[in-house]
């Protein structure tokens, strides 16, 4: 058996055509996987699904909005119509929005809950649902270095990824027994669309810098490696975690 061989296992990344879960999906489908990279836009499903099938993997060009529990139902119904079943689930739809806590809109709130923790939510019991039946199965979320200390202004999106360490751990503990596996990813600084703002030329970006000891953000494909390790054979016995792929920001006192 090849522990990070991916070969003949089926992959499901929501928010997997932009930023982060492209990146992810990508690796998978590198590894071996069929990999159905989905979104809300039509034209960025389209896009990554030619990607991933000039790699030589099957997927299926669907769209889907984790807001909308029937949307994920659908893409769910479509995977296991085309591929019979689903061995790995990615749940990479994310927002974020910069404002100070006291004067952040209930709206705002919400709708950052609802996309980051709820979206996480709902992709997991549809379809770790079917994973449990199956008796197989890897669900990989995205946490977040707010998983574990507060970020200037992003009180919304700093709950919704402290809550997400919290459901991954629930998720693992209660399904343990069935076969299906539950970790995390905690990224550290990725310069994607979702953060370019604030970390493009900004005092926040140089703030960053100073607190990473690699000295430098990461890049995309850098998380591909922890995406397959924990959608593979090599991760067995691992769940409940939360892996850090930060640059050594967690583990940081004083850097100079």
């Amino acid at each position: 058996m090849k522990l990070f061989d991916l070969s003949g296992r089926v992959a499901v990344v929501t928010g997997g055509t932009t930023g982060l879960g492209h990146a992810i999906a990508l690796g998978l489908a590198d590894a071996g996987a069929d990999v159905i990279a989905s979104s809300r836009r039509r034209e960025q499903v389209d896009q990554v699904s030619a990607e991933i099938e000039q790699r030589g993997r099957r997927t299926l060009r669907a769209t889907s909005d984790v807001l909308d529990r029937p949307s994920l139902q659908a893409l769910h119904d479509a995977v296991l119509k085309q591929f019979g079943k689903v061995d790995i689930l990615v749940n990479a739809a994310g927002i974020t929005h910069k404002v100070p806590t006291l004067e952040e809109s209930e709206e705002e709130w919400s709708r950052v809950i609802e996309t980051n923790l709820t979206g996480t939510f709902r992709a997991s019991q549809i379809f770790g649902k079917t994973m449990v039946k199956a008796g197989y199965g890897r669900i990989i979320n995205i946490a977040s270095l707010t998983t574990y200390v507060g970020f200037y202004q992003v009180g919304a999106y700093s709950a919704s990824k402290a809550a997400i360490g919290s459901l991954t751990q629930v998720l693992a503990i209660e399904l343990a027994k069935t076969g299906v596996n539950v970790n995390a990813i905690a990224p550290g600084m990725f310069p994607t669309e979702l953060n370019a703002t604030f970390l493009k030329g900004t005092p926040r970006s140089e703030e960053l810098h100073m607190r990473i000891p690699m000295g430098r953000f990461g890049k995309a494909e850098e998380l591909q490696g922890t995406a397959i390790f924990l959608a593979s054979e090599a991760s067995a016995y691992i769940t409940g975690e939360i892996v850090a792929v930060d640059g050594g920001f967690l583990a940081s006192g004083v850097n100079r």
